[in-house]
């Protein structure tokens, strides 16, 4: 009787705790998401091979900082040409100018010779614009986060050599089911956590899907196959606490439950 006394009752107290803790999970749903990050792809214009490589993966870059060098030799020697020919198209105009004020040339040369010293000019601009993207430079600040080519190796044009991720870039995405969208607006703040991340993590909300999906193209619960979720994005107060890939959890209140802090 004893035993069956202290079965019972354990039981009981098992019944409360699953229905207080599903009490919890329904005032305060999870949802399960992981992060991702916008990459910014810095490609050189043309075909060439990296020469120089000055940034490795991990490494925190500023706006305006070299990150790498492509052989300049046929660009190079694109603008020398190009020189050349301005130099022939300025000689012909100075001599067609001459010509014109002493009476002796006709204005459809000098015409001519002004026509070909304009094109000439700008192909010696286009050359030496040319030259000068051979050197890659960073157009944001950031963290380099992949190299995909490394010196010695040729890159196709408008391959990238790199890819840089900015703080700001970094976003969660996580599925709610349909019954949960009326708790959620643009601006909303929630509740982030994960495995040995700090406590006090938040995301905004930026981004809700109008479309449904069926299920998630990544699933981390089994629970969440077939049924109709919506995606939603949000952006992390704190980028730097999280890592590309990582899954989380998140929680429409941006508060933490009494319950949970310790």
């Amino acid at each position: 009787m004893t035993s069956s006394r202290m079965t019972a009752g354990i039981l009981t107290v098992l019944v409360l705790a699953a229905g207080l803790a599903g009490c919890t999970d329904a005032r305060d749903p999870r949802f399960q998401g992981w992060v991702e990050a916008d990459m910014i792809f810095v490609s050189p214009d043309e075909t060439g091979r990296v020469t120089k490589l000055n940034v490795r993966e991990g490494d925190e870059v500023k706006t305006g900082e070299q990150l790498y060098s492509v052989d300049d030799d046929l660009q190079q020697a694109d603008l020398n040409q190009n020189k050349a020919t301005l130099a022939n198209a300025q000689q012909t105009y100075d001599r067609a100018s001459s010509l014109s004020k002493t009476g002796s040339g006709t204005q459809a040369n000098l015409d001519s010779a002004v026509s070909a010293l304009r094109v000439a000019e700008a192909r010696v601009n286009t050359s030496q614009t040319r030259l000068a993207r051979r050197i890659g430079f960073a157009p944001v600040s950031g963290t380099i986060q992949q190299i995909y080519f490394r010196e010695g190796e040729m890159v196709p044009a408008q391959r990238p050599v790199l890819s840089i991720m900015p703080p700001g870039n970094m976003k969660l995405r996580f599925f709610v089911p349909e019954t949960e969208l009326p708790k959620l607006a643009i601006g909303d703040e929630v509740r982030v956590t994960c495995d040995n991340c700090a406590a006090d993590l938040t995301a905004k909300i930026y981004f809700i899907a109008t479309s449904a999906e069926y299920t998630p193209p990544v699933i981390y619960s089994l629970d969440e196959r077939n049924k109709l979720v919506y995606l939603i994005q949000a952006r992390p107060s704190r980028p730097d606490a999280l890592r590309v890939g990582q899954p989380i959890s998140v929680y429409l209140s941006p508060k933490i439950p009494v319950a949970n802090k310790q």
